[in-house]
Order: structure tokens, then C-alpha cells, then sequence
């Protein structure tokens, strides 16, 4: 009963103060600049080229923030949103720094003449993966907040693969006498690590927006 009456007051609030603005399909356009920035990222290394900029990367990231601070521009302007403002805010924001860090690791591998190498392919692989379930998430969750939430975990193990693939490399390079290139792969290595912790704060804000429309 509760939950119909809440649905009730969400459907009147909506049919006198309609949404003027599709945030949710600003969030899932987003979310697949950022799969495919991530995916972008993978090809790059793959081609294990540092003479060569990762300029589908650049472009990718590019799109995915106008279409960010587009969202930010539109929630100043939109009397109602389909859920907590914030929560599009912070869900936007946090899905943007993924990216931002998928580029520094480029960049720095390019500065420090860091090849790729099985750990930094492992967690990009482990993010692709992420993303990859934040996509389709967005896609279904207000149709289907409960299908959503159930996806919950495994999106959660992929930023705790992450989390695993770092701490096993690093102290695998601790091992090794070469103290400038621990140095430099350490900064390579948390780029992703940090881009991991991003995916994690995306799916916690994720979950409180299923648990919103539920």
C-alpha cells in the first residue's frame, strides 16, 4: 500500500509539474560515451604504439564531457527531474572521471615509456566490463529497477578486480630492484586503480537511484 501511494504522489507531481528534460537518456548516452571510451582505451593498447596518440580516446572524452556539462546546464534550468537531482549530478560526474583517469593512463604511458603489460590490459579489461553493465543498467532501470539492482554485484566485482589486479602487481614490482620503474608504473597503475574507485562510487549512487524507483 505504501508503495502505491508513493507512486500515486510521484504521478501527480509528474502530471502537474512534468519533466522538461530526458535526463535519463542524457545518462545512458553518458554512460556509452564511456563504455566506448574505456573500449577505446583497450584498442589503443593493443597496439602497443607510444609514438601514437589515442586520439579516439581524446575524442570520445571530449564528447562524453559536453554531454556532461550539458546535463549540469539543464538540472540549473528543470523545475522537476525523474529522480534526485543530485544523484544525476554525481552520477554524471563520477562516470566523467572514469574517463579523465583513462586518459591520464595514456598520457602517462606515453610520458614515462610505460608499454602495456598484463596488469595495466587486466584492469582495463575489468572496467570495460563495468561499464559495459552500467550501460545496460541505465538502459532498463526505470522499467525494471529490480532486474537493475540485481546487476548490482557484478558491477561491484569489477571494480574489486581492479582493486586485486593492482595490489597483486604492485606488490609483485616491490620485489624488483628497478626503483624508477616501479615508480613509473605505480602512477600508471593507480590511474586505473582510481578510474576503478570512480566506477565504484558510480554504481553505489546507481543503487540509490534503483532503491528511489523501486
Amino acid at each position: 500500500m505504501e508503495n502505491k501511494g508513493q507512486e500515486t504522489k510521484v504521478g501527480l507531481w509528474n502530471s502537474i509539474f512534468p519533466p522538461r528534460y530526458d535526463f535519463l537518456g542524457m545518462l545512458l548516452s553518458q554512460a556509452t560515451e564511456t563504455r566506448d571510451g574505456v573500449k577505446a582505451l583497450h584498442e589503443w593498447l593493443d597496439m602497443d604504439d607510444l609514438t601514437r596518440e589515442p586520439d579516439e580516446l581524446i575524442r570520445i572524452e571530449q564528447q562524453a564531457d559536453d554531454l556532461r556539462l550539458r546535463t549540469e546546464d539543464l538540472l540549473l534550468e528543470a523545475f522537476s527531474t525523474p529522480f534526485d537531482r543530485q544523484d544525476i549530478y554525481s552520477f554524471s560526474r563520477q562516470m566523467d572521471h572514469i574517463l579523465n583517469y583513462c586518459l591520464s593512463t595514456a598520457h602517462e604511458m606515453r610520458a614515462f615509456q610505460v608499454h602495456p603489460d598484463g596488469t595495466i590490459k587486466s584492469m582495463t579489461t575489468s572496467l570495460h566490463q563495468g561499464t559495459e553493465m552500467i550501460v545496460e543498467a541505465v538502459r532498463i532501470m526505470a522499467k525494471d529497477p529490480a532486474a537493475t539492482k540485481m546487476m548490482i554485484v557484478g558491477m561491484r566485482k569489477t571494480e574489486h578486480d581492479i582493486e586485486k589486479t593492482y595490489v597483486a602487481c604492485m606488490a609483485y614490482q616491490f620485489t624488483t630492484d628497478d626503483i624508477v620503474e616501479i615508480i613509473k608504473k605505480r602512477e600508471v597503475y593507480h590511474h586505473l586503480k582510481d578510474a576503478g574507485r570512480a566506477l565504484s562510487i558510480t554504481v553505489d549512487i546507481l543503487h540509490r537511484i534503483v532503491v528511489e524507483l523501486a
